[in-house]
């Protein structure tokens, strides 16, 4: 008798409810997670959303947690202790079409959607290569921004159809030295109109993969720049006309990340190599940069959070106390410290997950048409502010898993040979990568109490509350100094008249 003839004739509810799981191709309590060929010494799939993903996507997860068993993580060591770039990961991932996991089927790639983009980067997390996980993110970003415009553009069209072919790695370069995490303030870099086409100067504090990617897109200030940096623009550039300086990165975590210096000097690149129209930076950023990386890095931090509870689970169900006679794990602070964190990093998946879902819902499954129809449409846009939520969460959630699992694990998890100082370390930059936990919690806070245009990104509008403040301290003589200074500065304007905020 069959799993669903025995079910048919129970009354128990849990069985009844596994025949419904089964005939719906969601994995049931009963579906072993194996790793290469032996059960899984973490959590099983009873603790996994899997409701989420379609039996292809549960297919392409066991697939990609056994190529994370044979190559992502005995890579991921070496990545570490070496600061060796993960390219060896890359060329695993290409060989299951992951690199162009996003693209079209008529263009080679996959096809799939914002569902299955962050159940893959949580999967290459949480049991392959967090540092992989994370230059797979960027990846992905660069992905998406150039398919966003790509419908009429050749030179896009190629590169997204090399991706798994030729293992063609991308990654966004959006940081500039002068604006820390504030990165949609590119004051350091510019284009220019050229006879043959733009000449790109782009300068970079933080870049995943600067030097290892195969081709980048940055963003600068747009052509024609008349002081309004929310005149924005992106361009396609390859690596051999980059500059960077990997030998200088040396991080806590994600070492094999290289996120690290970039310099584009005035670079002359065709017409072609602009990312959309000009001007159409700001619109690509909070449509596609923004969504794709803050939902996919959350995925990532949790990743971490749940690689580092399945690390406690092996070692504490192992180690035994002798003299009591009990496993570590027998012991309620133990059982404690695992069940509060499998569920704040459940709530935070989630929480990613039904962004993911709302993603799929607003694009048709991530179906690009959208944007080809209409340049105008940005669906995702509207709900940038739920995006932010999504990463503040998660980063802040996989600081308190990892280092609580560290204290579950006791003395032998600062051993390196155990792996969860490892995922310790990788999970602290969540917190601290742009925009920063702190950036986007006064986002939230401050737009939910003043409204959106409070936030400001592009430093335009005055307050006036502060500013008639502030001059209520001058003197006399301070307020005829000040005074002199603004008109002198007025003389020499040639900047736009800057609104006011009532």
């Amino acid at each position: 008798m069959n799993l669903t003839e025995t079910c048919q004739r129970s009354t128990d509810p849990r069985a009844i409810a596994l025949t419904s799981a089964s005939s719906t191709g969601i994995h049931s309590m009963t579906h072993t997670k194996t790793w290469q060929s032996e059960p899984y010494w973490g959590l099983g799939f009873d603790f996994d959303p899997q409701w989420h993903l379609t039996p292809a996507q549960q297919a392409l997860q066991e697939q990609l947690i056994e190529l994370c068993a044979t190559t992502l993580r005995p890579n991921a060591i070496e990545s570490d202790r070496g600061l060796i770039y993960p390219r060896k990961n890359f060329e695993a991932l290409a060989q299951l079409g992951l690199l162009g996991l996003l693209v079209p089927q008529e263009w080679g790639g996959l096809g799939e959607s914002h569902t299955c983009a962050a159940m893959v980067v949580e999967t290459i997390a949480r049991y392959g290569c967090p540092s992989t996980a994370m230059c797979y993110v960027m990846h992905l970003g660069a992905t998406a921004a150039a398919l966003f415009r790509a419908a009429d553009n050749l030179e896009l069209q190629s590169v997204l159809q090399r991706l798994d072919r030729d293992v063609f790695i991308g990654t966004l370069s959006y940081s500039d030295p002068e604006t820390g995490s504030h990165f949609w303030y590119p004051v350091s870099s510019r284009a220019e109109r050229t006879q043959d086409g733009w000449s790109v100067f782009k300068k970079a504090s933080w870049t995943t993969s600067a030097g290892f990617a195969d081709w980048y897109i940055v963003q600068t200030s747009s052509p024609d720049f008349n002081g309004d940096y929310s005149d924005l623009s992106c361009f396609l550039i390859y690596s051999n006309e980059v500059q960077a300086e990997p030998q200088k990165w040396d991080a806590l975590g994600l070492r094999g990340n290289q996120s690290g210096t970039l310099l584009v000097d005035g670079v002359t690149v065709p017409s072609d190599r602009m990312v959309g129209p000009k001007g159409d930076g700001a619109y690509s950023n909070d449509e596609i940069v923004d969504p794709f990386f803050l939902l996919c890095s959350s995925c990532c931090w949790n990743g971490i959070a749940l690689g580092a509870i399945d690390i406690a689970k092996r070692h504490t169900t192992r180690k035994k106390h002798v003299d009591v006679g009990m496993r570590v794990a027998d012991y309620p602070t133990i059982q404690d410290y695992v069940g509060e964190a499998i569920m704040d990093t459940n709530a935070a998946r989630s929480f990613s997950f039904s962004m993911a879902k709302l993603m799929d819902e607003l694009t048709n499954n991530c179906d690009w048409s959208v944007h080809n129809q209409d340049p105008s449409a940005l669906p995702r846009s509207v709900y940038l502010h739920w995006y932010w939520q999504i990463k503040f969460i998660a980063a802040k959630n996989v600081a308190h898993v990892c280092d609580k699992m560290l204290h579950a694990c006791g003395g032998t998890g600062f051993k390196k040979d155990l792996e969860i100082e490892r995922y310790l370390r990788d999970g602290k930059a969540g917190w601290v990568m742009g925009p920063t936990n702190e950036v986007l919690r006064q986002f939230v806070g401050k737009m939910a109490l003043l409204g959106f245009e409070s936030l400001d990104y592009w430093n335009q509008t005055v307050n006036q509350r502060v500013l008639h403040n502030e001059i209520k301290k001058l003197d006399a003589d301070g307020k005829r100094q000040l005074a002199a200074q603004l008109l002198a500065e007025v003389e020499g304007a040639s900047s736009p008249k800057v609104p006011v905020l009532q």
